[in-house]
């Protein structure tokens, strides 16, 4: 009869075999990544004088409130007033932003009102805001 030391392993352990390949992976990974290396190129010098504002135009807000009264920005105007400000502001950047709030007691009369002067200067960036529903 056959002792217990007398059997053969059945498996074989590659716990030792697998870490190897994992270094060496790892290895080469790293060697691979330190040794690519860009083209040299000559990159263009930029201008020193003043380039141009290439900044996005700030958007301008109007406001009719419940009473009907009309706001650029933080500032009471009229309808007329709203139209000159926004021809002058239109000279100087061709794409105004506009956001159009309009209060919910506020009669729709004057928020067309404020639409027709946007109509007529041809600004056709318009937004309305609202509020999310609860």
């Amino acid at each position: 009869m056959a002792s217990a030391d007398d059997k053969t392993p059945d498996d074989i352990n590659v716990t030792p075999m697998v870490d190897l390949y994992l270094v060496l992976l790892l290895i080469f990974i790293v060697m691979t990544a330190a040794g690519v290396q860009g083209m040299k190129v000559e990159l263009p010098k930029a201008s020193k004088s003043a380039s141009k504002n290439l900044s996005v135009p700030k958007i301008q807000a109007i406001t009719v409130d419940a009473e009907g009264k009309i706001q650029l920005n933080t500032t009471p105007v009229t309808l007329d007033e709203l139209e000159t400000k926004l021809t002058a502001m239109k000279a100087t950047v061709t794409d105004i932003p506009v956001v159009v709030r309009g209060d919910t007691a506020a009669r729709y009369r004057e928020v067309t009102d404020v639409l027709n002067v946007l109509g007529r200067l041809g600004i056709d960036k318009i937004g309305l805001a609202t509020q999310k529903p609860q």
